[in-house]
């Protein structure tokens, strides 16, 4: 047996042996179905690679929003003992009867809570009565009459202030909201 291989190029329809241009010429095509069919699995090939790096940064992404607002739960729970400071240090005439040194222990326990909340991505929403009613950080609870037209759709009161996780909103700002209406005569 000899290690040598050799292509015999047989014409199909006929059963003929093919001329050895015909030969080459068969080979060629043969080469070019090669190159393509190699050009289109590289193409695929790329492509689900691509969208196998892709799908890995959206789940990557996905992974870090899911820890950036795994707490959320708990902050929420949180806000109600926030409320409950904030009550207690509104009536004032109550507040300045209990004893200054427990008044500063529980200031400064309301403060420690409030910076770890911060440093964890939490903020206050407390708007100033007078700053223009936005409804993506504000919920109106009623409507306060003014008869100024500058003062309409302006917060009038804050009733209980809102926090926001990030960029996520957690409970918005309870306000009064000052509506303007002109008297007809």
């Amino acid at each position: 047996m000899s290690d040598d291989i050799s292509y015999e190029a047989m014409d199909e329809k006929e059963g003929e042996e093919l001329s050895p241009k015909d030969k080459l010429k068969k080979l060629r095509e043969e080469l070019e179905v090669c190159k393509r069919e190699r050009q289109e699995y590289l193409d695929g090939w790329q492509r689900v690679k691509a969208d196998f790096v892709n799908a890995r940064k959206q789940e990557e992404t996905a992974r870090v929003e899911i820890v950036k607002y795994a707490s959320a739960h708990v902050i929420e729970d949180m806000l109600e003992v926030l409320d409950t400071f904030d009550m207690a240090f509104a009536h004032k005439e109550a507040w300045e009867k209990v004893d200054r040194n427990w008044r500063i222990g529980v200031e400064s326990i309301y403060q420690k809570m409030i910076s770890q909340l911060e440093s964890h991505g939490i903020k206050k929403i407390e708007p100033s009565p007078g700053d223009k009613f936005d409804p993506g950080k504000h919920q109106s609870i009623a409507a306060v009459p003014t008869e100024t037209k500058d003062e309409d759709d302006t917060v009038a009161v804050v009733t209980q202030p809102g926090y926001q996780l990030h960029d996520k909103l957690l409970r918005p700002a309870k306000v009064k909201v000052a509506h303007f209406e002109e008297l007809s005569n």
